[in-house]
């Protein structure tokens, strides 16, 4: 059996993993060009676009998500009120404008549930929450690309 830190450290790689991939995707990048925009060898964008991370370390893949340009969010602590935050590619202002009372119901909502929560479906929830935030940024990008296409017609 994989001890909880094996299977975060696992997760968290994997994760971080799959972003670089889509954003990789996004931009319509083809491994040589992705290698070149994110400073690293053509066979380490194989891996990660082809999922073979077993060999490439978080911190490495970490970096490489940084000059992806992906934010980055790393939350400590036992509770989320308690909690010690670090966010990258944001600015102290812009964190606090992102906050919104949907924001805060769903942090004291999430703080009820953590309390009963096991280690790994605390992980779990983590990577959902990941993944439905990119959705909703991807929708949002969406929406204003839309928005100035309507306004470039005008």
């Amino acid at each position: 059996m994989v001890s909880s830190d094996v299977s975060t450290i696992l997760a968290l790689r994997s994760d971080v993993a799959h972003q670089i991939a889509r954003r990789v995707k996004q931009l319509g990048l083809s491994q040589l060009a992705a290698a070149r925009h994110l400073a690293i060898p053509q066979p380490t964008v194989s891996k990660i676009v082809n999922g073979r991370i077993k060999d490439l370390s978080l911190e490495l893949l970490i970096r490489i998500a940084v000059r992806a340009g992906l934010a980055m969010t790393l939350q400590t602590g036992q509770v989320p009120e308690e909690a010690g935050v670090f966010r990258s590619g944001c600015s102290a202002r812009a964190l606090r404008a992102q906050t919104s009372a949907l924001n805060d119901k769903a942090r004291v909502t999430l703080a009820r549930f953590e309390r009963d929560m096991t280690p790994t479906q605390k992980l779990q929830a983590f990577l959902e929450h990941n993944s439905l935030i990119e959705k909703l940024r991807a929708a949002g990008r969406t929406a204003d690309a839309e928005r100035t296409q309507r306004t470039t017609r005008s």
